[in-house]
């Protein structure tokens, strides 16, 4: 029997202690915005006596899969500091939540020609092969600069650039062939370069004779799935749990959290609050935005962790 809630900063909720137990954590993806909440949110919880940082399994994907290769090799207390301390580079459009703000061109760009591709997909698998289709034209125009350019920074992010010994899965998806991709220390790819597939949301990214895409396209931008037979089961989502997929593809988080609870998960789930939204989605790559998001998710990293304090022991 399970015992699980969706967090509410602003609500309360009685659990039922139970003996520890195998953990997932599971870290989705939401762009800059998103990786700088989910340090928040992470650091949030292990200053206030939650180190997630010492689960079973760890998922990430695109942004996700940056910040569960940053929390393994160096303190999320750190890395928060780094998102605090970064000088804004502010841009352009108005900046308030209730205006909004403008995407810059590339973003809308992107949202625009990858909205046109799943609208016009027959199924989850029809989509990713478009996706992919569509990122390997975008690599031959790249060619390999872009590559080398993009693992270049990718690679600055990571303050250790070797696996983790306990188990990590980072998400992609086949360039060439649409399939599903899931990279851990195993897979004979360096960490860095599993990364930085992940994260490929624009043209393909090549790890040998093999390219891949963003892993938001393998399911959708949790990938929650994966931690299936995990008694415990911790989801950020920077995205709120949304998709942009149809409904009856089955693809979106709270399919996932359902069938993680039918097969006995206990599952929580952290979602940036309706106050916040404006710091992701269309503005996701917005850099001076980082502060704010990370500074949003630290606070509900301890406010989750002061309402559930039994859920991670």
């Amino acid at each position: 029997m399970t015992n699980s809630s969706q967090f509410d900063p602003h609500g309360t909720a009685h659990l039922t202690p139970e003996p520890p137990t195998r953990t997932a954590l599971v870290l989705g993806g939401g762009g800059s915005t998103g990786n700088a909440w989910l340090i928040g949110v992470i650091a949030g919880l292990v200053e206030a006596g939650t180190d997630v940082t010492g689960a079973d399994l760890i998922v990430g994907t695109s942004a996700g899969a940056t910040a569960a290769a940053q929390i393994t090799g160096a303190s999320p207390a750190h890395q928060l500091a780094d998102v605090i301390s970064a000088a804004p580079q502010l841009r352009s459009g108005p900046a308030s939540p209730a205006a909004g703000r403008r995407p810059t061109r590339p973003v809308g760009d992107h949202l625009e020609r990858t909205d046109r591709i799943i609208a016009a997909s027959v199924d989850a698998a029809d989509m990713r092969r478009r996706m992919g289709a569509a990122a390997l034209d975008l690599a031959a125009v790249s060619g390999e600069s872009g590559q080398t350019r993009w693992r270049a920074t990718v690679a600055s992010r990571l303050s250790n650039q070797r696996w983790p010994d306990r188990p990590l899965l980072l998400t992609a998806v086949d360039a060439d062939t649409g399939a599903p991709v899931v990279f851990d220390r195993h897979s004979g790819v360096d960490l860095a370069d599993a990364v930085a597939a992940s994260c490929a949301s624009g043209f393909a990214y090549g790890i040998g004779s093999r390219r891949y895409i963003d892993g938001g396209y393998r399911t959708n931008a949790d990938n929650a799935d994966l931690a299936a037979g995990y008694a415990r089961v911790l989801v950020l989502s920077p995205f709120g749990g949304r998709t942009r997929t149809p409904a009856d593809w089955g693809l979106h988080l709270a399919t996932q959290v359902e069938n993680l609870r039918a097969g006995g998960s206990r599952v929580e789930t952290i979602f940036p609050p309706l106050s916040a939204e404006h710091l992701f989605g269309a503005n996701a790559m917005d850099l001076s935005l980082r502060p704010p998001a990370a500074r949003a998710g630290y606070g509900q990293g301890s406010a989750f962790a002061a309402q559930f304090p039994e859920f991670w022991r």
